[in-house]
């Protein structure tokens, strides 16, 4: 899965607040998300973060570094 710093992402079950995208803080052998709607952040093993993305779009930070 090729996600990037800034993406955004959105999981398949939503937060106790509501939202359901979520934004990548954090890249390595764990992944840092950031709640869109109540800015809380989550760190999960890439494993398992990766079976539970549903669809993942380039944030604003993403897509301006892949156009240099």
């Amino acid at each position: 899965m090729d996600i990037r710093l800034g993406d955004i992402v959105r999981l398949r079950k939503k937060h106790p607040c509501g939202g359901d995208e979520w934004q990548v803080v954090k890249l390595g052998a764990d992944v840092r998300i950031r709640c869109l709607g109540c800015q809380r952040q989550v760190l999960l093993e890439r494993g398992v973060f990766e079976r539970r993305v549903k669809a993942a779009a380039p944030g604003k930070e993403s897509a301006t570094a892949s156009d240099d």
